[in-house]
């Protein structure tokens, strides 16, 4: 499909069963200003009514039916296929960009053409002052969580990161094109990781776009500490430390990563009451010859490929010089200890409680 000459960006929602969330963020999401884009949902089975209503309610965007929930990867990837703009932008169903929004990130992406990545501001919808996102930190155990998260907005500026939080971001289509997009294995949650990682192989680099707001309702779809996504983050790390580090690495930090997991594990099984973190190692471990053969890094004699499977479509666009393993250290998180790492969710539980003067995030 040949673009219009004149679109600059595609932004893509994937949506589950998400009507009322989406009947308050498409409006801002069509009504992006300063910028020439599509809109672009895909509905991943939804049996609330969402397809009908988009076609209703906003028929000049372009609507993506699958037949069942295939997974926010998957659901993005064919976002991606759809889009025909050079640059392609995601954002959760339960996120509402300021007007702006796109303009910012599509004016980043001119001013770094090194980059192909570019984070949003994402604060909470129940208390705008304080940060969700301000992109992706990786620590050198393959650690990753929300930067900034929790923080007052007076912490944040803009520069650069490891890379960016799909909940709110924009990428080259380019980027898109070399690493395959998301790998749909991942179903949902550290995707985003992933795919940061593997195209930080491929030598792109990332921004952090302070003027890009976004207000997001965390953890509307599966809520903080329920099963089904602590069995998901459980899975996908140990996918993401297998597929994206080299092998010398790997074997020098891996008893400290699987200390830290160690030491980690129990106390969410404790304040859970649930072991959906065990279960979901052991999914992970499962597959794990799989997973090890489509390992994404560079390092001398080891595989060279960077494509995810699922995605269709994309033809791989020109080769990058691709990073070294000290480049990335550069750009990574300074190792903490487990008290700083257990400090730092304790402080992301604490934003998400609600003040009395608040309403409390949906779930």
């Amino acid at each position: 499909m040949t673009p219009p000459h004149d679109l600059q960006a595609s932004v893509v929602v994937v949506t589950w069963n998400g009507r009322e969330r989406l009947a308050e963020s498409l409006p801002a999401i069509v009504g992006q200003q300063g910028v020439r884009h599509e809109a672009i949902v895909v509905d991943n089975g939804s049996s609330d009514g969402t397809a009908a209503w988009v076609r209703e309610a906003h028929p000049s965007v372009r609507l993506v039916e699958l037949s069942e929930n295939t997974g926010f990867a998957a659901g993005n990837n064919r976002g991606f296929e759809a889009a025909r703009a050079p640059l392609v932008a995601t954002i959760n169903n339960d996120a509402i960009p300021d007007p702006d929004w796109l303009a910012g990130l599509v004016r980043a992406a001119a001013a770094h053409p090194d980059a192909g990545m570019f984070a949003s501001r994402m604060v909470y919808l129940h208390d705008p002052e304080i940060i969700d996102s301000a992109g992706i930190s990786l620590d050198p155990l393959g650690i990753a969580w929300d930067r900034n998260a929790g923080t007052p907005l007076s912490d944040d500026a803009d520069g650069a990161i490891f890379g960016a939080s799909a909940g709110a971001a924009l990428y080259r289509r380019e980027l898109l094109q070399a690493t395959g997009g998301f790998d749909e294995r991942f179903f949902a949650y550290l995707e985003d990781v992933d795919l940061a990682w593997r195209a930080r192989w491929l030598g792109w680099n990332a921004q952090y776009v302070a003027s890009a707001r976004v207000r997001h309702m965390h953890s509307a779809t599966w809520a903080e500490d329920s099963p089904l996504k602590t069995y998901h983050l459980g899975r996908n790390k140990v996918w993401l430390i297998a597929k994206n580090f080299p092998l010398g690495p790997l074997l020098r930090w891996l008893p400290l990563i699987l200390a830290y997991d160690a030491a980690s594990l129990p106390v969410t099984v404790w304040r859970q009451r649930s072991l959906a973190a065990v279960r979901g190692r052991l999914a992970g471990l499962g597959r794990l010859p799989e997973i090890w053969r489509s390992r994404a890094h560079f390092s001398p004699g080891e595989s060279q490929s960077s494509q995810a499977p699922g995605m269709a479509g994309l033809e791989a666009a020109g080769p990058r010089r691709p990073a070294t393993w000290s480049e990335l250290r550069e750009v990574m998180e300074p190792l903490r200890s487990p008290l700083a790492i257990w400090r730092r969710h304790r402080r992301l539980r604490r934003a998400l409680r609600p003040t009395p003067e608040t309403p409390a995030p949906r779930s």
